[in-house]
């Protein structure tokens, strides 16, 4: 049965000079919309050393993974930009219609609930009420918006509709260039278009030199195959795997510059039993050499405020550091940096995420 506890790859103690990779496991539990129960970043500041080592069982929700830093250490963040364009005619039908919705909205419902519109020549006549004020308003707003030279594009784009439905292959734009030289402006700009999540990719070579380790490394793996995988719920429903909290550790506090992590699931996992590209292991069975690919990613994006936070999920003081004194002092807090000579595990949360 999944255990507390922790494993640690090389089996030896952590200390005070030690960096290492933490990896937290917890139960993925969701109510209101939002994880419930203990949040996976209040195992930042969690003390190995008050874990006791159980090398021989397979670790459950509030077990604790330690590894070796891995040599691809990077992060990477990206936000979705992407290109958009608006031509003047599509403006001005955006500005009517929002004339409408606004200002003109009352005048467009009375327009189209209170009169039965009948069209004569040149006039529309609401019920009783011929030259009915709210019809003005409506005329007039299309009247402001639709241009002269919108006239001109509308019909012209009509022209090229129905000669686009005997196969030819005009485009507005072209018809434009060819008539008068021109064409429409397209208005372009780079806008927000969404927020990513991030990737992270480790690679971690197992090779076992004493029995310890052995048994050590068999647990690790299937530690994190038990955990990565999908829990039954009945023979209908299937539950969420167990999630993932992962930290950079400088002996018992956290990694002072390195980046951090938002809460991870663990999309893929490999192991190669002849990492040295030959079958080779101990009279146990013990492969030799082996490596662990494993893929976390980030379940939630990054937003702005998370800079603001330390890694306890806590506001931090308002700080700035001061050149000319080498001291924080109170200030902004969005000019929280790194200052020569400062203890940058207590002033400043690393780089953040």
């Amino acid at each position: 049965m999944p255990a507390k506890g922790l494993l640690r790859y090389p089996y030896e103690a952590i200390t005070q000079n030690t960096d290492y990779l933490q990896i937290r496991i917890f139960k993925y539990e969701r109510k209101g919309g939002v994880t419930d129960g203990p949040k996976p970043s209040e195992g930042q500041a969690f003390d190995v050393s008050n874990y006791v080592s159980n090398k021989a069982k397979v670790l459950g929700p509030d077990g604790v993974i330690i590894l070796p830093m891995p040599s691809n250490i990077q992060d990477s963040n990206v936000v979705s930009y992407d290109n958009d364009s608006m031509n003047t005619f599509a403006a001005q039908g955006v500005a009517a219609v929002q004339g409408l919705m606004g200002g003109g909205g009352k005048a467009f419902s009375e327009f189209v609930g209170r009169g039965k519109a009948a069209v004569g020549a040149d006039e529309i006549t609401l019920g009783e009420t011929p030259g009915n004020t709210n019809a003005d308003k409506v005329k007039a707003a299309f009247q402001t918006a639709v241009s002269n030279d919108a006239g001109r594009a509308i019909s012209a784009n009509l022209a090229v509709s129905a000669v686009n439905l005997f196969g030819a292959n005009v485009s507005f734009n072209s018809l434009l260039a060819r008539t008068d030289s021109k064409i429409l402006n397209p208005n372009m700009e780079l806008l927000f278009n969404n927020v990513t999540l991030r990737t992270f990719r480790f690679s971690f070579k197992f090779a076992p030199r004493d029995p310890n380790e052995a048994t050590a490394v068999k647990s690790i793996i299937r530690t994190f195959k038990k955990n990565m995988a999908a829990q039954k719920e009945g023979e209908i429903f299937l539950k969420t795997p167990n999630i993932f909290k992962l930290t950079y550790r400088k002996g018992n506090q956290n990694h002072p510059f390195l980046h951090r992590f938002k809460d991870c699931a663990l999309s893929d996992m490999s192991v190669q039993y002849t990492g040295d590209n030959v079958y080779a292991t101990y009279s146990d069975g013990t492969p030799i050499s082996m490596i662990m690919n494993l893929t976390f990613k980030e379940m939630m994006p990054i937003y702005s405020d998370d800079y603001d936070k330390d890694d306890s999920g806590t506001a931090m003081p308002n700080q700035s550091y001061t050149s000319s004194t080498d001291e924080y002092v109170e200030g902004p807090q969005g000019n929280l940096i790194y200052g020569a000579g400062q203890n940058s595990s207590t002033d400043v949360e690393g780089v953040g995420f």
